[in-house]
């Protein structure tokens, strides 16, 4: 038997491998890049079935979700959030502004068992009221147009419901509480609207600076026991309309201290009726 030598040492291979400046390792920022572009475009895609898939009524509503909450109204203006939004700033009080397009009869107003319906916040509310007392006076030729001198708004204390005067129609007799009969009719149908809302009522009467100057008029009658007897008398009118009397929690006469037209305080705007419907 022959004997073998030692074995060969095995051949060892160093590959040496030369970095060219390319190639090499990039990072994940590009990923992060991606992940957004691929999410911005579910996004989209998303929004394109919705806007597909719902009608008129119900996009309104995803826009109003989405939407500010409506701005308070502190200083006198048009509103283009009521009854097609007649501008009171304008003279003739006729300046008509685009229907509002959250303007939606949502839910009513109250539940079956007859609780505040959880549903309805103040914008749905006041918007319910917006469209229910809009379609109440379209119905009476008579009141059509009263339109552009009723105003809502959203305000800290809730939601208030204006009607207002201009140079061509008073409320009330001149210098009286006496109130006109159209008036009175508006005022029926604002109770009509606001009783199934569980709120508390509070009513403000304003007048304009034009003091009281007729023969006759006693030491003690001034704008501010007219804006009073002005609040009672629309107080009055609410309660034969239906309001129950607990449901009014003040009455405030402020005269000419509130003018919605500071520019020009004897302003046939400055005379005004508010009716809040208060928070809580």
């Amino acid at each position: 038997m022959t004997q073998m030598g030692p074995l060969p040492e095995p051949e060892v291979l160093i590959k040496k491998i030369r970095d060219k400046g390319h190639g090499g390792h990039h990072g994940g920022a590009w990923k992060v890049a991606y992940a957004d572009f691929v999410t911005a475009m579910m996004a989209f895609f998303l929004l394109m079935w919705l806007l597909g898939a719902t009608d008129e009524d119900k996009r309104k509503g995803l826009a109003d979700y989405f939407a500010p909450t409506l701005m308070e109204h502190s200083t006198s203006g048009g509103s283009n959030g009521l009854l097609q939004g007649r501008s009171i700033e304008e003279p003739d009080g006729v300046a008509a502004f685009a229907k509002r397009s959250g303007m939606v009869a949502s839910a009513p107003f109250q539940q079956a068992n007859g609780a505040r319906s959880p549903a309805l916040s103040d914008d749905g509310q006041l918007r319910k009221v917006e469209s229910e007392l809009r379609r109440r006076m379209e119905k009476d030729p008579g009141l059509k147009d009263l339109i552009g001198q009723v105003r809502l708004s959203r305000t800290p204390e809730g939601i208030r419901i204006e009607l207002i005067d201009k140079a061509d129609y008073s409320m009330f007799t001149s210098g009286t509480n006496a109130m006109d009969p159209r008036a009175r009719r508006l005022i029926d149908l604002v109770a009509q609207t606001i009783d199934g809302l569980p709120h508390r009522i509070a009513i403000r009467g304003h007048t304009d600076s034009q003091p009281f100057t007729a023969p006759g008029r006693l030491a003690t009658e001034n704008n501010w026991t007219l804006s009073a007897a002005r609040a009672e008398a629309t107080r009055v009118a609410l309660s034969q309309s239906g309001i129950p009397d607990e449901r009014f929690s003040r009455l405030e006469g402020v005269a000419d201290t509130e003018p919605m037209i500071p520019e020009n305080p004897l302003d046939p705007r400055n005379r005004r009726l508010s009716i809040t419907l208060l928070r809580g």
